[in-house]
């Protein structure tokens, strides 16, 4: 409850300064238009549609991301020969921002949720593959010491020894990745991707809708938040 303090006197101070005219009505609109144009939204299915659709690229980003990341953290951690082969281009690759290859995935994938879900794979990556690195070689060598012992062969050492034993840590990459990967989405949408909360977004503020844009910004907001909260467990 204390927590809700703060954004009630806000929220009350603000639709007081938009009654009074101290506040500009072309760039704030009261918190009550705002509730209402997030209940016409909810009402008429846009609202709900668009999330979909950012959620539905974000996801697939993630997903590929997870499996690449946790797949290649794996055998470098397992492979110092290997990691000393591939990472300098991971090094390379790394530090490029995610937003710079929109372009590329535009030119690939043209429009649509593949070109997207590209850029959030991308962005989403590095967290996952570092982290299963890093997990991946603090493994008690004398679990490895079994699985070559018992002469499991590699995929089996990695399913059944390796990556339960270092999920824990490989957890923290893939809570981050799932951040990043809703960020970029929206991000993506705004810029350029014509789907989504971003572009909704980016109409409503051309429409002089800054009632409707508030209200997915602040549903935005909150659907990261129970995202975070629902990963938290």
């Amino acid at each position: 409850m204390r927590g809700a303090v703060i954004p009630s006197v806000l929220l009350i101070l603000w639709e007081a300064g938009s009654r009074a005219g101290v506040l500009p009505p072309d760039s704030t609109s009261r918190p009550s238009d705002i509730v209402r144009a997030f209940a016409q939204a909810l009402a008429d299915g846009s609202l709900v549609r668009d999330t979909w659709l950012t959620f539905e690229a974000a996801l697939f980003g993630f997903a590929i991301a997870a499996l690449l990341g946790i797949l290649l953290g794996a055998i470098l951690g397992l492979s110092p020969r290997t990691e000393r082969a591939v990472g300098p281009s991971v090094e390379a690759l790394r530090p490029i921002p995610a937003v710079a290859l929109i372009p590329l995935a535009l030119l690939v994938f043209g429009f649509g949720v593949r070109m997207e879900a590209a850029v959030v794979a991308f962005a989403a990556l590095w967290p996952v593959l570092l982290m299963t690195l890093s997990a991946v070689r603090g493994v008690e060598p004398r679990l490895l010491e079994l699985s070559r012992s018992l002469e499991l062969p590699f995929w089996q050492q990695l399913v059944k020894i390796v990556l339960p034993a270092a999920f824990g840590r490989i957890a923290v990459g893939l809570r981050l990745a799932v951040a990043i990967s809703l960020v970029v989405a929206v991000t993506v949408e705004i810029v350029l991707n014509p789907r989504g909360l971003g572009h909704s977004m980016i109409a409503a503020q051309q429409a002089l809708r800054s009632d409707l844009m508030y209200a997915q910004l602040l549903w935005l907001g909150f659907v990261g938040w129970a995202l975070n909260k629902v990963t938290q467990r």
